[in-house]
């Protein structure tokens, strides 16, 4: 009994439809296709968790240079928002602070307040 191949364009196709935009053989060979999808692949895994660390990142900023025009540090602020139970994300204060900077001092001013006491 022989052994058969089976059908392998299917693959090969999927292979280099995925890999259409690469550049040079990448897009024209299946061997050369295979190794970038696979590294596509695993980049993309990767950005997608970098790119949340990244936006918490410049949410930080943002709050940290609002902070600093309202006298006072993204630390100590951070404390005395949780002793003021104010419970807003960083991706929320950090659009408060852009839209809305007399907002975001009557936040940092409850803040202080919790803070002193």
């Amino acid at each position: 009994m022989r052994v058969k191949g089976g059908n392998k364009t299917a693959k090969r196709k999927k292979i280099l439809k995925f890999t259409s935009g690469f550049f040079g053989s990448k897009h024209r060979l299946y061997r050369t296709g295979n190794e970038a999808m696979i590294k596509a692949l695993a980049f993309s895994y990767r950005g997608r968790k970098e790119r949340k660390r990244d936006f918490r990142k410049l949410w930080i900023t943002r709050i940290n240079a609002a902070c600093h025009m309202n006298d006072i540090s993204y630390s100590k602020f951070i404390n005395g928002l949780k002793k003021a139970n104010i419970t807003l994300n960083r991706k929320m204060l950090s659009e408060i602070a852009i839209a809305d900077p007399k907002a975001f001092t009557k936040i940092v001013d409850s803040a202080k307040k919790a803070l002193a006491k």
